[in-house]
């Protein structure tokens, strides 16, 4: 596996990039994170992917700029719902800049985001047609909901004490009746950000569960390995 930090010269707001062993093209994901962040959590989401075949790219959506503005800004597209709100630009940026690399099967691209970058993943993939799975972990809706039609497939994960289980309860049900692929699960007495092992939410049970199902999916959908982690 091979890291490097990402200058915002090469990428508005920078981002970190792992890469794994093995021959290319590898399929790419680009992990979003949650309020807190590009922090070490993420970078490790990253290596992750990285270790099972994937190159992963974890962006960094306060880097240079008034972080309380941004979340002010992220907030207000969360509550308006909007699947072009701000900051969407910079993820379609970030997918194009990974997958511009040789290394790199632009036929094979997929998402992850946490929270926040839960709820950008599932709006910014209503309007990019080049991401072919996403992986939603306790995000909100677009609205109207309509706007999922347009969704590739999803593997999402909601705690089941947390305002988002029922998002996700939602978007079960309307992909469904889309006859989207989907794989919609809510955790049993977790809560917000279990899948942080750095908060206090952590849930081991459900974080691993969570994982296993994504990389059954992105494998399925993107063609990776989905060996399990040492």
């Amino acid at each position: 596996m091979r890291t490097r930090e990402i200058a915002p010269s090469e990428l508005k707001g920078g981002g970190y990039l792992a890469m794994p062993d093995g021959s290319a093209p590898h399929p790419g994901v680009i992990v979003i994170h949650e309020a807190f962040g590009l922090n070490d959590h993420m970078k490790d989401v990253a290596r992750r992917f990285a270790h099972v075949g994937y190159a992963a790219l974890a962006v960094d959506l306060f880097e240079g700029r008034n972080r309380a503005i941004c979340m002010a800004r992220y907030m207000a597209g969360m509550l308006m719902g909007s699947v072009n709100r701000y900051g969407i630009d910079d993820l379609k940026a970030a997918l194009t800049f990974l997958a511009k690399s040789d290394d790199i099967d632009p036929q094979r691209l997929g998402a992850i985001g946490f929270c926040m970058g839960g709820s950008f993943a599932i709006a910014w993939a209503c309007t990019d047609s080049r991401l072919k799975a996403i992986a939603p972990f306790y995000g909100v809706n677009p609205r109207p909901l309509d706007a999922a039609g347009r969704l590739c497939p999803v593997v999402g994960s909601y705690p089941e004490k947390d305002f988002t289980a029922n998002a996700g309860r939602k978007l079960d049900a309307y992909l469904d009746q889309q006859a989207i692929a989907h794989d919609i699960k809510i955790y049993p007495g977790a809560q917000h950000s279990f899948f942080n092992d750095t908060r206090p939410s952590y849930d081991k049970s459900a974080a691993e569960d969570s994982w296993s199902r994504v990389l059954q999916f992105f494998g399925d959908r993107i063609g990776a390995k989905t060996r399990a982690l040492t």
